[in-house]
């Protein structure tokens, strides 16, 4: 399956001209928390509305599938919510579909009476210093969808036989991959521990006592290469110190420099926003979606919740309050006639024919059960909850089945 098609917009057949004797039809681009939060909270206040949720994967649930860290099982329980909202008899989930790429927000707009973006933060901040494009440096984004599972990064070669690995960054992320790096090798129930033995036959001691320890008041200012200039084997530091007092405390650079000797390299410094569609204002400095309270900038009937509406910050309750309040704000716009309501929007019906004119076939959520199923099933074969598929086509093989 092609993720790389770009079309023009077209006008839908079957958009204009009818009247409305059905309720708001709205649709959600992205289908993690921000998405089935921000449905949720729509299907409860409005009793007439319906919710199409589109993803970019075969599978749903966002960051709470492929960015929790495997020994945090309980903030995965989210996922039964999630399962509830997309079950209701007026949510539909369409996987499979390159919001931007496969469809445009503008062909979105025309099927629907609201179109929300919550489609997350899939790219990297950089450090912007030489060396970081080095093997042996990861971003902690791409390390953790590594070690979840997550098919665009099935392909990551971490050296987990070195003796030192570096995490720049002190954040919840840099704390899972502390976590995750740190954890016992004889605990079978983790994708990352597997990976871990298999690297540990190759080279390393995996009966070496593991430590770790924080270095404040440092920056990175360089990585350092090997002798052959192909793999990074170590990281050069600024080291600061903190100049003034109270909210006015700043660090300054002090002209000293720290060499620390490491296999691995983790960047853990954010995540960020990246535009999908040329018609939806973004911010580039601040990678976001300009908006008022969830209300797109100068785009009437476009909204955003989550992280791209705010940035990459908080924690899934964050998100869940925040992808609330734009739904409150959609709600809002709706009771005081700044949607047109009167005019019947087509909504899946059409998007799933234009969508089948371009070779995309969707999965909905009753094949996205088949995937699940086949992984509980390969995980207890396993000794272990699951055991995720990492190939878009087997997802789609076993979805479409």
């Amino acid at each position: 399956m092609s993720y790389n098609k770009k079309h023009v917009s077209v006008t839908l057949p079957g958009v204009r001209g009818l009247s409305s004797s059905s309720g708001p039809r709205v649709c959600i681009v992205g289908g993690g928390p921000a998405g089935f939060y921000t449905a949720q909270q729509l299907l409860k206040a409005r009793q007439d509305a319906a919710v199409d949720v589109y993803e970019r994967l075969p599978v749903p649930f966002g960051l709470v599938r492929f960015g929790v860290a495997p020994d945090h099982p309980e903030v995965k329980n989210v996922i039964n919510t999630f399962t509830q909202t997309a079950q209701h008899e007026r949510c539909s989930f369409h996987g499979n579909v390159n919001v931007g790429k496969d469809v445009t927000i503008d062909e979105l707009r025309q099927a629907y009476h609201a179109v929300v973006l919550s489609y997350g933060a899939e790219g990297n901040r950089s450090m912007g210093i030489p060396g970081e494009d080095l093997p042996g440096v990861f971003s902690a984004k791409d390390f953790v969808g590594w070690y979840n599972g997550l098919p665009s990064n099935k392909e990551l070669r971490p050296d987990l036989s070195c003796e030192t690995a570096v995490i720049l960054g002190q954040g919840n992320v840099a704390l899972d991959v502390a976590r995750i790096l740190l954890a016992p090798v004889e605990m079978p129930r983790k994708r990352l521990t597997e990976l871990m033995m298999k690297a540990a036959k190759e080279g390393g001691d995996d009966k070496a006592e593991k430590c770790w320890g924080f270095r404040f008041f440092r920056n990175p200012v360089e990585v350092i290469a090997g002798a052959d200039g192909k793999r990074a084997t170590g990281i050069r530091l600024a080291l600061n110190k903190l100049e003034g007092s109270g909210e006015s405390a700043r660090a300054e650079v002090t002209g000293q420099l720290e060499d620390v000797d490491c296999g691995l390299i983790i960047s853990s410094i954010g995540y960020k926003s990246i535009p999908i569609d040329p018609a939806v204002p973004f911010d580039p400095r601040r990678a976001i979606v300009p908006n008022e309270m969830g209300r797109v900038q100068d785009t009437a009937g476009l909204y955003c919740s989550g992280w791209v509406k705010r940035g990459p910050t908080g924690v899934i309750a964050t998100t869940m309050n925040d992808s609330f309040d734009t739904a409150r704000v959609l709600i809002q716009d709706m009771e005081a006639g700044k949607l047109d309501l009167s005019v019947n929007k087509p909504g899946a019906q059409a998007i799933t024919a234009l969508l089948q004119t371009r070779g995309v076939r969707t999965v909905l959520f009753s094949q996205w059960e088949k995937i699940n199923a086949e992984e509980e099933k390969r995980g207890k074969f396993l000794g272990k909850p699951r055991e995720k598929l990492l190939d878009v086509d087997e997802m789609l093989k076993i979805a479409w089945s």
